[in-house]
């Protein structure tokens, strides 16, 4: 029902440009320009609708649900940016599977060295709010608790993840919409500054398919502003540059991707052993908690630092996918056949977009639009005047004009984005394109059998 609206709206605006342009434009030949581009726009649109439809994904493109979770920009940062320099700034440490009281030891090692912010990409509660020593046996260990509740207090510097929940009612919506925030336990939340560290993931699930591409730098829960975990610890670390990032006052903002961790995977095959733990890394330095606690880290290393603690496997080099996203910059950036990317990597990447002032812009829809009305308008013109001075060539210029065309835009998107760090789909652009020469023929058909019906004022005007 929806898409017979659209049409029905589609054909009325249709009608009113064609009047407009019929009783305005003088000149016969951009009269001829502006309606053959009217009538391209309208079937792009009503192209666009079809293609928009439940139907036409299951039933006529399938294919097109295996390409929902690629986006032309994971290639260009994948394949064609040049790689990043390492981030000295923010240093990594692997939680691994510690306990409250082996967490409080490393919390006491690190903020020993004084590095200027501590974030830690968990939360320390009990799961699903039943707090007994049944259902949270976390409780059972009062010591534990006690020191990491010091740990922190006593580091003073540290931010703590939060999630943005919704009630069972709002969920059913399928809205981003939070009403709560889950924290951590008090005893330790009072003493630490706050952050949620959800994703727009598009998933609900811990074990579902998540892909990692945006971020939501704030989001208001129960008339309050809550920061976004990243956000949060590049303000303490850089209270000028992070408010500029908030002043774009962007609901969610692209991230700009600029680096992994690579560290060698630990088989069954391969023992474990200090040399393969070594990592080779792309962005960011990293460090297995048990480095950190027998003291076998420089001081220099987290000295006035970032330091994001969170769980990269195990131990270093574990090949669990558990809190693993799928990224742009993912080896296999149209297959994806394996998650790529740890939730505190994708976090430190966050800390170096804003950091860096490196940001992605995405064009807003009316320059698309504009653009793609101004595109078909020069295009239309062109057909028309080769149609006039080349009518036996010119199904064979047009279609070469296209395919010049098409590349030239993608061309552009690609390197509008590499080198301005804008998107621009460029959709409505491309797909006119594609309609352009139908819209001609179309037009000269239409024209043929009503011209003559026409009053004779109206034939005049046209």
């Amino acid at each position: 029902m929806v898409l017979f609206e659209e049409i029905a709206v589609g054909l009325c605006i249709l009608l009113i440009y064609c009047a407009i342009v019929v009783f305005v434009v003088k000149s016969k030949f951009w009269k001829r320009v502006l309606l053959i581009s009217c009538f391209t726009l309208t079937l792009a649109g009503l192209a666009s609708s079809i293609t928009e439809t439940s139907f036409f994904k299951v039933y006529v493109y399938p294919e097109n649900l295996a390409l929902e979770d690629f986006d032309f920009t994971d290639y260009a940062m994948a394949k064609l940016r040049k790689p990043a320099l390492e981030d000295p700034r923010v240093v990594l440490v692997n939680f691994g599977a510690l306990d409250r009281r082996e967490a409080a030891h490393l919390i006491n090692a690190i903020s020993h060295y004084k590095p200027k912010v501590i974030g830690i990409d968990a939360l320390f509660n009990c799961e699903g709010g039943l707090r007994d020593s049944i259902n949270c046996p976390q409780l059972k260990d009062s010591i534990g608790n006690r020191m990491l509740s010091d740990a922190i207090r006593r580091a003073g510097n540290v931010v703590l993840g939060t999630k943005l929940m919704q009630s069972d009612s709002l969920a059913k919506l399928d809205s981003e919409i939070a009403d709560s925030l889950e924290l951590s336990d008090p005893v330790f939340s009072n003493y630490a500054k706050n952050g949620f560290i959800n994703l727009p993931s598009g998933s609900s699930k811990q074990e579902d398919v998540k892909v990692a591409r945006t971020l939501f730098p704030r989001r208001n829960v129960k008339n309050k502003t809550e920061l976004a975990f990243s956000v949060h610890m590049a303000l303490v670390y850089d209270s000028v540059k992070t408010k500029k990032f908030l002043v774009r006052d962007n609901e969610e903002e692209i991230i700009n991707f600029r680096g992994n961790i690579e560290v060698w995977e630990v088989t069954p095959e391969i023992p474990q052993n200090k040399e393969l733990e070594a990592a080779n890394f792309k962005m960011y330095f990293v460090v297995d908690f048990e480095d950190v606690l027998s003291g076998n880290v420089s001081p220099e290393l987290f000295k006035d630092k970032i330091v994001v603690i969170g769980y990269l496997g195990d131990f270093l080099g574990d090949s669990a996918y558990e809190d693993k996203f799928f990224t742009p910059i993912n080896e296999n950036p149209y297959g994806k056949s394996n998650a790529d990317m740890f939730s505190p990597v994708i976090q430190a990447n966050i800390i170096s977009m804003i950091l860096d002032e490196d940001y992605i812009n995405v064009l807003p829809d009316d320059r698309e639009v504009l653009f793609a009305l101004l595109t078909c308008i020069f295009h239309v013109a062109l057909l028309l005047y080769i149609g006039k001075k080349f009518p036996n060539w010119f199904e064979l210029i047009s279609i070469g004009l296209i395919i010049f065309q098409l590349f030239l835009y993608s061309w552009l998107r690609i390197n509008l984005f590499i080198v301005f760090g804008l998107k621009s789909n460029l959709v409505a652009t491309i797909t006119t394109l594609a309609f352009a020469t139908i819209s001609i023929n179309l037009c000269k058909e239409l024209y043929h059998l009503s011209y003559k019906k026409l009053p004779v004022w109206l034939q005049q005007k046209i």
